[in-house]
C-alpha cells in the first residue's frame, strides 16, 4: 500500500503535528496515561484529523507498527537472548573487568563509549546499544551510581557513527544523492563523529549521571537463574563473541559500500550471498548460535534453554512500546507532513550549508525517523547543489554531515529509538526527553557548528 499523500494546507498539516505532540505530551507526562495506549490513541486521532480516507486509517496505523516491528523485535529479541547468556555466564562481567582494568574506575564510561565506537563503525545503532547493554549493566553493577553515567557514552557513540560515518546506511545515501566521494566522507565523518561523541555524549553523559539517578534495572536479570559452580569464559572467548555479529554486519555494509562506488559487482551471487548473511538480524542469529554452541558444553542445553527463554518476558513492553512509536511516525509520514515541510522550506535562500540541516532537522521533527530525513533532505537537495557552482569535494561531504547533523537533533515521541532508549534503561518519558532528547540535539548541534566553520575556513 503506498503512503497517503494529503493534498492539504501545509500550515494545516504542520498545525496537527504539532497539537499531537501536545497531546502526547499531556497524555504520557500529566495525565499519566500508558505510553503505549496514548501513541496507539494519538496515532488514530492524528490519521483522521489529517485526512487520511477512513478505509486507508487502520491499514497506516498497522503498517507503521508492522515495519518498525520488523525491523527491531528481531533483533531486541535476539540481541536480549545474547546479552543474558553473556551476563548470567559471567562473560559480560569478564569484559567490564578487563575494560576498567585498562580505563580505571574513574574512565569506565569513556572505556564504553570508546568501545562503542568501534564496535559502532559496522552495526547499526539498536543493534549495536542491544549487544553492549549487559556490558554497560555489568559495569554499573560494579561502581553504582546513575545507569546514565555509563549508557549514554554509549548510546552516543553508536548515534554518532550511524548518522556520519559510512559504511552505514544514511550516508552513503545521501552521498549518492549528492555525488559525495565515500572514501573522503568517511575520514570527514570520523573526524567530525569523534569530538562531537566526546563534547555531545561522553561529558553530557556524565553531567547527566550526576544529576538524574537512574538505578540499574532488571531488565537482563529478571530472575534467579545462574550458571554458578562454573569458570566464567576467557575475555577472548567473550571479544570474539562480540565481535561476530560486527564483522558479519560489515560484509553487508561494506560490500554495499564497494557496490555504491562501482569497486565491485553488486549482483555477483557471491557478493549477494555475504550480504545475506551480514543482515543485522542473519548476524545475530549466528551469534546466538555461536553463544549456544559456546556454552552448551558447560552448562548443558536445557540450562541455556531456560535462560533465552527468561531474556523474552521483560522485552515484551520496549518491542510494543517502540512498535508504536514507529506507527506514530508512519501516520505523519503518510499524512503528508514531511512532503508539506519541505517544499515550505526547499526555495528559503538560505546558504545551501545551513538548508541542509534546516530542511533535515524539520524533518526529523514532523515524522520522527532519522533516515527518512536524511535520506529526503538529500534527494531534496540534489538538484540545488548540482546547481551550485564551485563546490569542492569537502563541501558535498560537510553538505551531507549537515542533513545527517539535522537529521539526528530532537528525538521525541514519534522516533522508535527515543521509546527503545527510554525502555531498554527504564526511565520515564519526562526523563527520556531530557536526557536521551537533549543528547541527540547536542549531537547534531556540534556536529552542524563543526561542519559549518570547516566550510567557511576550507
Amino acid at each position: 500500500m503506498q503512503d497517503v499523500l494529503q493534498i492539504t494546507s501545509p500550515f494545516y498539516l504542520l498545525s496537527i503535528a504539532a497539537l499531537s505532540i501536545v497531546a502526547l505530551l499531556l497524555l504520557i507526562v500529566k495525565l499519566r496515561v500508558h505510553a503505549f495506549v496514548s501513541l496507539v490513541l494519538v496515532s488514530f486521532c492524528t490519521a483522521i484529523v489529517a485526512g487520511i480516507p477512513s478505509e486507508e486509517v487502520v491499514p497506516t496505523l498497522t503498517k507503521g507498527f508492522g515495519s518498525t516491528l520488523a525491523s527491531v523485535a528481531l533483533l531486541v529479541g535476539l540481541g536480549a537472548m545474547i546479552g543474558r547468556l553473556l551476563e548470567v555466564s559471567g562473560g559480560a562481567q569478564v569484559l567490564a573487568d578487563k575494560l576498567v582494568g585498562k580505563f580505571g574506575e574513574k574512565k569506565a564510561p569513556l572505556a564504553l563509549g570508546v568501545a562503542s565506537l568501534i564496535f559502532g563503525f559496522p552495526i547499526f545503532f539498536d543493534a549495536g546499544l542491544i549487544v553492549m547493554m549487559p556490558i554497560i549493566f555489568s559495569v554499573a553493577k560494579r561502581f553504582g551510581g546513575s545507569l546514565l553515567i555509563y549508557a549514554l557514552p554509549a548510546a552516543g557513540a553508536f548515534a554518532v557513527m550511524h548518522a556520519f560515518v559510512p559504511p552505514h546506511p544514511g550516508p552513503v545515501a545521501a552521498a549518492g544523492f549528492l555525488g559525495a566521494d565515500i572514501g573522503l566522507l568517511l575520514l570527514v565523518g570520523l573526524l567530525v563523529a569523534i569530538p562531537t561523541w566526546f563534547l555531545g555524549a561522553y561529558l553530557f553523559g556524565v553531567y547527566s549521571g550526576k544529576k538524574f539517578n537512574i538505578p540499574l534495572s532488571n531488565l537482563l536479570n529478571t530472575t534467579e537463574s545462574t550458571l554458578s559452580g562454573t569458570t566464567p569464559p576467557k575475555f577472548a572467548t567473550v571479544l570474539l563473541l562480540l565481535l561476530l555479529p560486527m564483522l558479519l554486519i560489515f560484509l553487508d555494509t561494506g560490500l554495499n559500500t564497494l557496490t555504491a562506488t562501482g569497486v565491485i559487482d553488486g549482483s555477483n551471487p557471491l557478493t549477494r550471498a555475504l550480504r545475506m548473511i551480514g543482515k543485522t538480524p542473519i548476524a545475530l542469529l549466528i551469534t546466538l548460535l555461536v553463544c549456544l554452541c559456546v556454552f552448551a558444553k558447560d552448562y548443558g542445553m536445557k540450562e541455556l534453554e531456560k535462560l533465552c527463554a527468561e531474556s523474552l518476558a521483560p522485552i515484551c513492553g520496549v518491542i510494543l512500546i517502540t512498535g508504536a512509536g514507529g506507527m506514530y511516525g508512519g501516520v505523519l509520514r503518510s499524512s503528508g507532513i514531511g512532503d508539506a515541510l519541505a517544499g515550505l522550506l526547499s526555495n528559503t535562500g538560505m546558504p545551501i550549508i545551513v538548508a541542509a540541516f534546516v530542511i533535515a532537522t524539520c524533518l526529523r521533527v514532523a515524522q520522527g525517523s532519522a533516515t527518512v530525513a536524511l535520506t529526503t533532505s538529500a534527494a531534496l537537495l540534489s538538484p540545488m547543489v548540482a546547481a551550485t557552482v564551485g563546490l569542492s569535494a569537502f563541501d558535498l561531504c560537510f553538505i551531507v554531515i549537515a542533513i545527517a547533523s539535522g537529521a539526528t537533533v530532537l528525538s521525541h515521541f514519534n522516533d522508535s529509538g527515543f521509546w527503545l532508549v527510554s525502555r531498554l534503561l527504564k526511565m520515564d518519558e519526562k526523563t527520556t526527553l531530557k536526557t536521551w532528547t537533549v543528547m541527540e540535539t547536542l549531537l547534531g548541534t556540534i556536529a552542524f557548528l563543526i561542519v559549518l566553520v570547516l566550510s567557511l575556513l576550507l
